[in-house]
């Protein structure tokens, strides 16, 4: 199956705070809001939600296509991809410029503050899907420039291609109208509870009716789960256990891998929901939005391991 994951890509700069941001910021005065955290280390990771996603599909057993605009600065992080069995055949380099670059700092609660810098992101919106031989079979978008994102939208739609829609870390910068259109045909979307009431209140209606807006809506909790809701239905689905919490930076990203190659696969929503779940378990346990590993018998076993037995998994890495 030709699966095009169209997001950003960008270098990560991590860094921790050996504290917790609420303890320096003054609820009385972030109208005047002037904090500056000491950090007690700093690595320049792969990332980019494009990529994120890309990475952990090719570990779960597909080779997706990850589309985007990126700097002259690529060159290493082109051949980790294709080493990793993706597809590099739609990422463009943009002369002249850089790869998009993302600041984050986590404290010591996992809350995290994030700056990012578009660069060669920017040009996103010029690409095209293609739709010759290579014709997607189905399409990630993901966060990335704004503009890219809608035109990727009116692609699909025009062209009737399946599409999970994951506006997330950018629902701040689109209006109702542009989540709207983005929602109405989509086969599933997916965020996070913060992310859903953001959309529910800019589109102007209720949680309820959003979810009724696409047939298929995932809401991810965090250490808490998610929830599921697919034509009435309504999953819930416990998060799986790490053994470690190391940095949670690319797990949303890991658990939309693990969704989508569940559903695409057929399998059913619990099922898909704890492939999900556990795949973005392996990035939590991690540095880095790239840097976990895991075989399929690995991946297998540790799935019995929390949730129980199922025949399903070895169909589908069979």
């Amino acid at each position: 199956m030709r699966i095009v994951v169209a997001g950003s890509i960008a270098y990560d700069y991590i860094m921790v705070f050996p504290g917790q941001f609420k303890d320096h910021i003054l609820a009385d005065k972030v109208h005047v809001l002037s904090v500056s955290f000491l950090v007690e280390s700093m690595k320049r990771m792969r990332g980019g939600t494009g990529p994120n996603i890309a990475y952990n599909l090719a570990l779960l057993g597909e080779r997706p296509t990850v589309m985007g605009t990126v700097g002259e600065d690529f060159s290493e992080y082109r051949t980790w991809l294709e080493n990793a069995g993706v597809d590099t055949g739609l990422i463009k380099v943009i002369e002249g410029d850089f790869t998009a670059s993302c600041f984050i700092n986590t404290d010591l609660s996992d809350n995290q503050i994030t700056a990012f810098y578009p660069g060669a992101m920017a040009q996103a919106h010029r690409q095209r899907l293609p739709l010759d031989g290579h014709r997607p079979d189905f399409v990630i978008i993901a966060p990335n420039d704004p503009a890219a994102m809608a035109q990727l939208v009116i692609e699909c739609q025009t062209n009737n291609i399946p599409y999970l829609y994951d506006p997330s870390m950018q629902a701040p910068r689109m209006n109702g109208p542009e989540l709207l259109a983005g929602c109405r045909s989509a086969a599933a979307l997916i965020g996070n509870d913060y992310e859903f009431a953001m959309m529910a209140e800019k589109i102007g209606c209720t949680e309820e009716e959003l979810h009724q807006v696409v047939g298929l809506t995932v809401v991810t909790k965090g250490g808490e789960g998610a929830t599921i809701y697919q034509n009435g239905q309504v999953y819930e689905i416990p998060a799986a256990k790490p053994t470690i919490v190391a940095d949670p930076t690319g797990a949303g990203d890991a658990f939309r891998a693990g969704f989508v190659r569940g559903y695409l696969a057929g399998l059913p929503m619990p099922v898909t929901g704890r492939i999900a779940s556990l795949t973005a378990c392996y990035a939590i346990e991690h540095h880095g939005t790239q840097e976990h590993r895991h075989t399929k018998a690995e991946f297998m076993a540790r799935y019995e391991e929390n949730f129980g037995a199922e025949p399903l998994l070895a169909e589908l890495f069979g």
